[in-house]
């Protein structure tokens, strides 16, 4: 099986490694592994307007530059529609948009991160990408139970990093697993 994060290394300029310890490396150099067992965690992360977010690391398959999508019918405002990935079609969601925050004006300054949600791959639209954190588990801070503009179920978490917070995403959560599924089947009925 391919290491989780060997495609966003070679789009991150970090060279795959060949061989079994391919495994267990993230996407800066760092055994997995090891943080792994030392009680951390690694996400990659990322903003949107003035909000910076998270995934974890071992989620990420591939970053890549904005490119334009293939519109579907009958899907929400936040799914921008399908890309063909290397023969893989990958719904793309508007993530500002996904938080009730209006759909992105998309340009070719805007990212796309693929990313695994339970068994398929979804890419999310975000404005840049950031950092590559290692917290501890025990820096990783429930969400407050509050209104606020993402809904907490959205959340897994809070950390705070000097003098700024990032909120740590449940994709699981975020996405619809039946708008996944109509999107990979539509965008499978498109290219015939």
């Amino acid at each position: 099986m391919e290491s989780n994060s060997l495609v966003a290394q070679e789009n991150m300029g970090v060279p795959a490694q060949d061989g079994q310890n391919s495994h267990n490396q993230s996407m800066d150099g760092t055994n997995t592994t090891a943080v792994e067992n030392a009680g951390q965690q690694q996400f990659i992360t990322f903003t949107v307007g003035d909000q910076e977010y998270g995934v974890d690391i071992m989620s990420v398959r591939e970053i890549k530059g904005w490119v334009e999508t293939t519109l579907l019918p009958n899907t929400p405002e936040y799914m921008r529609g399908v890309l063909n990935l290397r023969g893989v079609i990958v719904p793309i969601f508007d993530l500002r948009c996904r938080f009730g925050l209006g759909k992105t004006d998309a340009t070719n300054l805007h990212v796309i991160v693929i990313i695994a949600v339970k068994n398929r791959m979804v890419g999310i639209l975000v404005d840049t990408v950031s950092d590559i954190l290692t917290v501890s588990n025990s820096d990783i801070r429930d969400v407050p139970k509050m209104e606020t503009l993402i809904e907490e179920e959205y959340l897994s978490g809070l950390v705070t990093i000097e003098d700024r917070m990032v909120a740590l995403l449940n994709q699981e959560r975020l996405f619809d697993t039946k708008v996944i599924e109509n999107g990979i089947a539509i965008g499978k009925i498109d290219e015939t």
